[in-house]
């Protein structure tokens, strides 16, 4: 069940991303509140009374589910907003992880071909590794890692695949800050706006936000770094604006 026994634990933390009557819902109620339905996903499952009723629904009277109005990923079904505080399981993302090989790390295999057109129809993602792959360059330093992977005919390893098919399927971008001590890797969303990239260092970055002092990921590297891409031209200065791109090297400008 989505809701109900060992899930029903966590999704009152603070970390969970639960809207907060739900998450106080969660605490407060008990056992004669909870419903066992199949309505909201085609199988049987524990779902509090509130929820339902705040979905605009009668927790006593309930329908059977219909199976043709179960896609709550594809955004397609008119009901999906209202389930979202639900917090089902089946609402989210779907990224199929298929282990081969090391001979089909490369191109697959027709059993992964197989979950790959299946995830096609779902909407959903599908990467190929090999965890005998991974486990051994897990063992070697990075220029060794680097000439076995070109070796198997890998531009990058499955854990990296397997990180940039997780941003794609969920539409997340990076944007980095580089300083002269360490350099970081921010998450964002994608069409994320300047402001609000900076935002997610700080609100105050958001509140007083100037401009954006923006070098491209490929001239960043290109040119041997902030210096050498400052040299080429290669920085410019975005306002509010400005869309922040994968791989961006940013530096804000704010007021305090």
């Amino acid at each position: 069940a989505d809701l109900g026994y060992i899930g029903s634990a966590f999704i009152a933390t603070e970390e969970a991303d639960a809207d907060q009557a739900y998450k106080q819902a969660i605490v407060d109620f008990g056992a004669d509140d909870i419903v066992y339905s199949s309505l909201f996903t085609g199988v049987h499952g524990n779902y509090l009374k509130p929820s339902i009723e705040a979905a605009g629904l009668d927790p006593n009277n309930l329908p059977e589910s219909d199976p043709t109005k179960m896609d709550f990923g594809s955004g397609g079904n008119t009901d999906a907003k209202a389930w979202k505080n639900l917090q089902l399981l089946t609402s989210k993302k779907i990224l199929y992880v298929c282990n081969v090989d090391e001979g089909s790390a490369a191109t697959g295999n027709a059993h992964s071909d197989a979950v790959a057109a299946m995830a096609a129809e779902q909407g959903a993602g599908a990467v190929v590794i090999s965890a005998q792959i991974e486990e051994e360059i897990s063992k070697l330093e990075d220029d060794e890692a680097e000439m076995f992977l070109e070796e198997m005919g890998l531009a990058e390893a499955g854990l990296d695949r397997l990180i940039r098919a997780g941003y794609n399927l969920l539409h997340l971008e990076t944007y980095f800050t580089v300083g002269p001590k360490e350099a970081r890797a921010w998450t964002i969303r994608e069409g994320t706006g300047a402001p609000q990239a900076a935002g997610v260092i700080h609100g105050d970055f958001e509140k007083g936000f100037i401009r954006a002092e923006t070098i491209a990921y490929a001239d960043f590297v290109a040119n041997g770094g902030e210096q050498g891409a400052k040299e080429a031209g290669k920085m410019r200065a975005e306002g509010k604006a400005y869309v922040v791109k994968d791989g961006d090297v940013l530096h804000f400008l704010f007021n305090k």
